[in-house]
C-alpha cells in the first residue's frame, strides 16, 4: 500500500522541520506532500532545503496565497490519487496530530474502513492544554453536527483523517463547497451518505506549542451555518 500524508502550511516555520523528520523517518515508509499557500515566513524554503535529504518522497505543492484549508487538501487529493497512492491522510503540522498515530490510521484503512478519523471524543475528551472555552466549542460543535445532520461520527470536525483512495474517487470532489473547518464536516459527511465504512480511531490531541492558531471566527461560523444546508443537499457518487 502507497501511503501519502499531506501536510497544508501557513507561516509554519516553527515547526515545518521536525515535522518532516518525523513523518519520513517511520519505519512504516510514508511520503510526504506538503502544500504551502505562500508562507511568509519562508516555510516553503525549509521544505525546499529538505527535500534534499529526502529524493522522491518530499514533495512541496506552492500556491500563491492563503486559499482555505479545505482547497488545500483537495488539491492534496487529486496530486495524490493521479500518482497513484492507494491511501492518504491528511494533518496538522503543529504537533497537535500525533505523528506516532499515523500507523493506526493507515492499518485502519488497510483493514477495511474507508474513512478513518483521528478521534478526540469517540473515548470520552481526549485534549491537552485547550482553554475551557474552545473545548467547549469544538466539543458542543461536535454535538451540534450530529444532531443536525444524524452522522454517527462522535468527532466531525477532526483534521487528521485516512482516506482509501477508492473512498475519494467515490466523492465527487469538486462539489465539496467548504474551505475552511467545514470541510471537515462536510466529506465526513459525504461519505457516510455515500454509504462509505467511516470509523474513529482514538487519539490524543495536544495545543500547538510553536506558531500561532489560523482558527477565526469567520471559520467557525461557515462550520456550524454550512451544516444546516447539508441534510437538503443531494449527495451522489462521482461518475
Amino acid at each position: 500500500m502507497r501511503k501519502l500524508v499531506i501536510i497544508p502550511t501557513y507561516n509554519e516555520r516553527e515547526n515545518i522541520a521536525a515535522m518532516i523528520e518525523r513523518v519520513l523517518a517511520a519505519p512504516e515508509g510514508f511520503d510526504l506532500l506538503v502544500i504551502d499557500d505562500g508562507s511568509p515566513d519562508g516555510t516553503a524554503a525549509i521544505v525546499r532545503e529538505r527535500q534534499a535529504a529526502w529524493p522522491g518522497r518530499l514533495h512541496l505543492l506552492e500556491r500563491s496565497g492563503k486559499l482555505g484549508l479545505g482547497t488545500a487538501y483537495l488539491a492534496g487529493f487529486r496530486w495524490g490519487l493521479e500518482r497513484g497512492y492507494d491511501a492518504l491522510c491528511e494533518m496538522d503540522c503543529d504537533f497537535s496530530h500525533d505523528p506516532d498515530d499515523l500507523p493506526r490510521l493507515f492499518g485502519a484503512v488497510g483493514a477495511g474502513a474507508d474513512v478513518a478519523v483521528g478521534s478526540r471524543y469517540v473515548r470520552g475528551v481526549n485534549v491537552v492544554n485547550w482553554p475551557m472555552s474552545r473545548l467547549l466549542v469544538s466539543y458542543f460543535g461536535s454535538r451540534y453536527v450530529q444532531c443536525a445532520t444524524g452522522m454517527p461520527v462522535r468527532d466531525t470536525t477532526a483534521g487528521f483523517v485516512c482516506y482509501r483512495r477508492g473512498a475519494l474517487e467515490r466523492i465527487d470532489l469538486d462539489r465539496i463547497r467548504m474551505k475552511g473547518y467545514g470541510f471537515q464536516i462536510e466529506m465526513k459527511y459525504t461519505a457516510w451518505r455515500l454509504g462509505l465504512r467511516v470509523v474513529e480511531v482514538p487519539i490524543i490531541f495536544t495545543e500547538r506549542r510553536e506558531g500561532a492558531s489560523k482558527m477565526s471566527g469567520g471559520i467557525v461560523r461557515e462550520a456550524l451555518f454550512g451544516v444546516l444546508g447539508l441534510r437538503l443537499r443531494r449527495i451522489r457518487p462521482k461518475r
